[in-house]
């Protein structure tokens, strides 16, 4: 390939190591928010049935407005049991959080390829890192919103598939219906994900010095101050 220089020892330096741990924090902020599966459990208790367990199965993008309860049983508590979905649609910030992840990914990738094998293009050409300057600055922006908007909605996505359920649920308060909260899966993979948002964050937000350090708008400064001195000679020999 016509210019390819590889060149690996970039990766030791903070530039290219920085774009490393921001490849893979990302793989894991996609994939502890978007790979979850989890269930609410409810025992319920009517005519004909004791303690009948009835579950939500509920999953990324948590549309929980869609996921139903299943039945306690064919007969449906003798015709008293509806239809009951869980509360609330969380999967715009969701999304959000998992496409960021993506394309923050596969950014890495295509930046780690020029260090690599293209940085005497991106040192040359002072296009490329002011465009890395750029991006670098919007996605570490871009992390901070989702992060915090996705942690938001994970803190009601835990109201909405907990205890709290069952007094929304009109089933319930039926003459001769009892609901119990039993259990619901544990989001300890979805807390993860919200570090894994915030250092993320910190570290596209601390990048963005090495990738200025790169860009003419930080060189420009030093070029004058050299240029300085001998305009200053070449005045006092005229």
């Amino acid at each position: 390939m016509a210019g390819l220089r590889v060149d690996f020892g970039l990766l030791l330096e903070p530039l290219g190591f920085i774009k490393v741990l921001e490849w893979i924090f990302s793989i894991f902020a996609f994939a502890t928010c978007g790979g979850f599966q989890g269930e609410t459990t409810l025992l319920v208790s009517c005519k004909g049935v004791a303690n009948k367990t009835v579950t939500a199965a509920f999953a990324y993008p948590f549309r929980l407005n869609t996921v139903v309860f299943s039945a306690p049983d064919p007969k449906r508590c003798g015709g008293t049991w509806t239809d009951v979905y869980l509360v609330g649609n969380f999967s715009s910030s969701a999304q959000f959080f998992v496409t960021l992840a993506v394309l923050s990914f596969l950014y890495c990738i295509a930046a780690l390829v020029v260090y690599i094998g293209y940085k005497h293009v991106y040192q040359q050409n002072s296009k490329f890192p002011l465009t890395d300057l750029a991006i670098t600055v919007i996605t570490a922006f871009l992390w901070l919103v989702s992060t915090f908007s996705w942690a938001t909605a994970l803190a009601d996505i835990k109201m909405s598939t907990g205890a709290s359920v069952i007094p929304g649920i009109e089933s319930c308060k039926a003459p001769g219906t009892t609901c119990r909260f039993a259990s619901v899966t544990s989001m300890k993979t979805l807390n993860v994900s919200v570090v894994f948002g915030l250092l993320n964050m910190v570290l596209w937000g601390g990048n963005i010095w090495f990738v200025y350090k790169d860009t003419n708008l930080h060189n420009q400064p030093k070029r004058i101050s050299q240029q300085s001195p001998a305009i200053y000679s070449s005045q006092r020999g005229i």
